[in-house]
């Protein structure tokens, strides 16, 4: 019998596993897309729709306060405005619903909309109440009863003062410059709509799902974990969307999405750094590869024995090799991180210490913690293959001093749950990826001890690194904030709770067609201002 080539393989396991991971066929939109070719069927010669990969379903609420992670940003972003946004590629901002804004003062912003930014459901125009209340509904509990998860991004704020149906202050207790890259143009800055919420948009729980905005898509349709659709807003008043319409698709394996790459499933996906070369190779194809702010680390929950002991938590740190199991687990696709913060950043701690592997010195302080012989734990972790790569060498590492780790390899719907409430103290040692902003103030945020409990699985308290935080914060003084962001970093270091890993590549495999628009982190994407290049 004759055997098929690897490219028949690929060819057929691509349509196959994209078929199965996004849900069945491709849309009619799309398959008509694929058969015009690049640049046909859409007006002025563009596709009519894009295809791009996400990777998970969106989850909670779709409101800025309410959301869980980028995934939902992201899809926020081209709906709804806010203020300011950042421009395509940089963390530089440019005005969005604002027609102006001022800094008057360290503690005062003032603004005033452009006129005609009309909510989609023909409700109205946006005025300054919603943006005072978009702003003011972060100190208030969700729609699950619960403060945001995103609170402290706008702790700073005493008030919203409205001095005009277009224009108003906005009043700190503090001075934040953090708001300028981390809020305003991000998503806890974009405006919604209160009579929208209150007629029950914006909750997954409620279907047909309601997302109300004043941007250049409507929000058309989420089938659960097969897409979600946006289409162009023909009432939208600045420069035209390329795309009639945008479909989001969640394909929580980077192989299955390369694969839908391949067999023009998909036009857009986050490709495995190691892949990179594999996929530039591609006919029709480009790869966008730059250094990433991301975080990756490994944590350990101080609140459960045997990790309430010091020494345990400095015996696993040594017995660990970061760079080993950076370099082994992508292969040697990334450098190795020293701390959450990345070289780029404001903060970014370079004389961080890199202690050697010290197998010897492990199993000394196993011994004067009272468990010579080791002992046997848990590593939670994501069912990506490149984190099960990291375990696996983690595995090694921790046998090596005694320590019998098992794998708990969990997919997205559980792993993102598994730190919360009271699930967390559950925990033992945890792979956790974080995405990056353009300041410190968000990496950092999610240490404090109020995140105990959402996303500080470590259940690390400290209140000299949570007033060394609010103290960051409330400074103009960038030499200041810098100083204070490293001295923060020196407190957690000393508490071997944080064994860094990585700060990523960003790897995107996309048509040569397509000019995409995505953030120095890689993680935030400005769908609207994607472009048929």
């Amino acid at each position: 019998m004759r055997q098929p080539t690897r490219r028949q393989l690929l060819s057929a396991t691509a349509s196959l596993s994209a078929a199965t991971a996004l849900g069945g066929l491709a849309p009619a939109a799309l398959a008509q897309a694929a058969a015009q070719g690049p640049g046909q069927g859409g007006s002025q010669g563009r596709p009519r729709s894009l295809a791009v990969a996400m990777s998970r379903d969106i989850q909670g609420a779709l409101l800025p306060t309410s959301r869980t992670s980028f995934q939902e940003a992201n899809i926020m972003r081209a709906v709804m405005q806010g203020l300011i946004s950042f421009k395509p590629g940089t963390f530089d901002w440019e005005l969005q619903a604002a027609r102006s804004i001022t800094q008057v003062s360290p503690t005062e912003i003032s603004f005033e909309l452009r006129p005609g930014l009309k909510w989609h459901d023909g409700s109205g125009e946006m005025t300054a109440e919603d943006v005072k209340f978009s702003f003011e509904s972060f100190s208030q509990p969700g729609p699950d009863g619960r403060p945001s998860t995103y609170k402290a991004d706008w702790d700073a704020l005493d008030h919203v003062e409205v001095t005009g149906p277009l224009s108003g202050r906005i009043l700190l207790k503090k001075p934040a410059p953090q708001l300028w890259t981390v809020v305003l143009p991000e998503g806890s800055g974009l405006i919604y709509s209160r009579k929208a919420l209150e007629a029950g948009a914006y909750r997954t729980d409620r279907q047909p799902l309601r997302v109300i905005g004043t941007g250049p898509y409507l929000f058309g349709e989420w089938v659960p974990n097969q897409r979600v659709v946006l289409r162009r807003n023909p009432d939208w008043v600045g420069d035209k969307p390329d795309f009639d319409e945008i479909v989001v698709r969640p394909v929580r394996d980077p192989k299955t999405a390369e694969l839908a790459l391949r067999a023009d499933e998909l036009q857009f996906t986050a490709v495995e750094p190691s892949s990179a070369a594999a996929v530039a190779k591609l006919p029709a194809t480009r790869v966008l590869n730059q250094d990433s702010i991301n975080m990756v680390w490994i944590g350990i929950n101080v609140e459960k024995p045997p990790f309430t002991d010091l020494r345990v938590r400095q015996a696993i740190r040594l017995a660990l090799d970061p760079e080993q199991i950076t370099q082994g687990g992508y292969d040697g696709a990334v450098g190795t991180a020293t701390g959450p913060i990345a070289p780029p950043l404001l903060g970014y701690w370079k004389d961080a210490p890199r202690p050697a592997r010290d197998v010897a010195a492990a199993k000394k302080l196993l011994a004067e913690a009272g468990m010579p012989n080791g002992f046997r734990t848990r590593l939670t972790l994501l069912n990506r293959p490149v984190f099960q790569n990291v375990g696996v060498i983690t595995q090694a590492l921790l046998a090596e001093v005694g320590i019998q780790l098992d794998l708990d390899v969990q997919d997205a719907g559980t792993f993102w749950s598994a730190g919360s409430g009271d699930a967390g103290k559950a925990l033992d040692l945890s792979l956790q990826r974080f995405g990056g902003k353009a300041d410190p103030a968000f990496q950092l945020q999610w240490f404090t001890a109020d995140q105990v409990g959402q996303w500080n699985w470590e259940r690390w308290r400290s209140p000299e690194y949570d007033e060394l935080y609010r103290r960051a914060g409330a400074t103009d003084d960038k030499a200041e904030r810098a100083r204070l962001y490293i001295e923060a970093q020196k407190v957690m270091e000393a508490s071997a709770a944080f064994i860094w890993l990585t700060h990523e590549k960003n790897v995107m495999g996309f048509r040569d067609w397509l000019q995409p628009a995505v953030m120095p982190n890689g993680d935030d994407m400005l769908l609207a201002r994607f472009r048929s290049a």
